[in-house]
């Protein structure tokens, strides 16, 4: 039977970009927030030779993460691999949305896939380069440790820690601190995937030419292209390729870690800084 890869997110640049790839080889399950979309994504998929079906599911919801995973195991389907888009920007939502959505969420999705991962499967979180951006001692890593057992606290922590760079900058810092979480939390899940023979890796996209990122263009984005080595946006191609090959069972020791694909920002902001 063919393996199936549920990607959340998945009617945004990246998330379809990714499931043309793993498509070739995969059944794939599209899950969003807006049925109109999933449909037509579904149909861009389908056209292409695809198996592919989609479900509406809020992420934030702990119990529908779980029925997302229960329909897309209908049929006696295996959920091989999880590719786990589904986000928001700080142009996109209040600090308290974003912090429900990039850190609750990423909790639930990881959650319900990990009761049920077995030998060879993955999951791989999409994280952002925002969570390199911001100095370790302003990042809350022990109130971390509250995301799975009490995620309004967790919530709540992030927010107010982000208050402090002011009003313009709060859901900027809010979005960077909540990244810096799927980060950390993709390394703490290592050997918890890894008793069950699976592999948990994060990506780290820097600016890329998707909906997403052209929101943040004129609030920052388009800034880190002057010390970047490679001198644009990143297409959604480019990132889906790290995606899928992570989700793939190529990199069989590839886990507990985060892949930075950024067009080299952070390497020209280190140096920049150095000279």
């Amino acid at each position: 039977m063919t393996q199936t890869t549920v990607i959340t997110g998945g009617t945004g640049g990246m998330g379809l970009a990714t499931a043309r790839i793993l498509g070739r080889d995969h059944r794939i399950v599209i899950a969003d927030l807006d049925q109109g979309r999933i449909d037509q994504a579904v149909s861009d998929l389908t056209g292409l030779g695809i198996d592919a079906i989609g479900f509406v599911c809020d992420i934030t919801d702990g119990s529908a993460a779980n029925r997302l995973f229960e329909n897309a195991e209908e049929g006696g389907h295996h959920v091989r691999a999880v590719v786990h888009t589904a986000g928001i920007s700080p142009q996109m939502g209040t600090p308290d949305r974003i912090a429900r959505i990039n850190g609750t969420g990423t909790v639930n999705i990881a959650q319900a896939f990990l009761k049920r991962a077995s030998e060879g499967d993955a999951l791989v979180n999409v994280a952002s380069t925002a969570g390199h951006g911001l100095p370790k001692i302003l990042i809350p890593f022990r109130s971390f440790r509250l995301a799975q057992t009490d995620p309004a606290s967790f919530e709540r922590v992030i927010v107010k820690r982000a208050r402090v760079f002011g009003k313009k900058l709060h859901a900027g810092i809010t979005y960077g601190l909540s990244k810096a979480f799927v980060i950390w939390y993709t390394r703490s899940l290592a050997g918890a995937f890894g008793s069950k023979g699976a592999r948990v890796v994060s990506v780290s996209p820097g600016s890329f030419d998707t909906a997403m990122g052209k929101l943040e263009k004129d609030h920052g984005a388009s800034e880190f292209l002057k010390v970047s080595a490679i001198k644009r946006f990143g297409h959604p191609e480019e990132i889906a390729a790290v995606l899928a090959f992570c989700a793939s069972e190529a990199p069989g020791y590839l886990t507990g870690t985060d892949i930075l694909v950024d067009g080299g920002t952070q390497a020209g902001q280190e140096f920049r800084t150095n000279h």
